[in-house]
């Protein structure tokens, strides 16, 4: 089992819309992954490692998939039009890391 993390920095001045990716990008994106996708949480940015210290990323989407491959095979056909949709809810540039999940409860 994998992980597909996509973290959205926190950064002063941009833009991000927690309505718009909850209630629209998001189910957008479950449609096109299908059964591809196994579970999936979204978490939003409450503070940092130190009092009063702001998140480092204002939002984290998590899908987990049975492989690397599986996830691409059901996110490449739909690329161009989540990636298109980004525009809507934020300015900020995604990182995106693959892990494989070694412990989970």
């Amino acid at each position: 089992m994998i992980k597909v993390s996509i973290h959205y920095p926190n950064k002063p001045g941009r833009r991000f819309d927690v309505d718009y990716y909850l209630e629209r990008h998001m189910p957008l994106a479950l449609n096109r992954l299908g059964t591809g996708v196994k579970g999936v949480s979204v978490e939003v940015g409450i503070g940092g490692g130190a009092p009063d210290q702001p998140p480092p990323f204002v939002a984290s989407c998590h899908y987990r998939c049975e492989s690397v491959e599986a996830f691409l095979a059901a996110f490449l056909p739909h690329a161009a039009e989540l990636q298109g949709d980004i525009a809507n809810y934020t300015d900020v540039e995604p990182l995106i890391q693959f892990s494989e999940i070694r412990l989970s409860q």
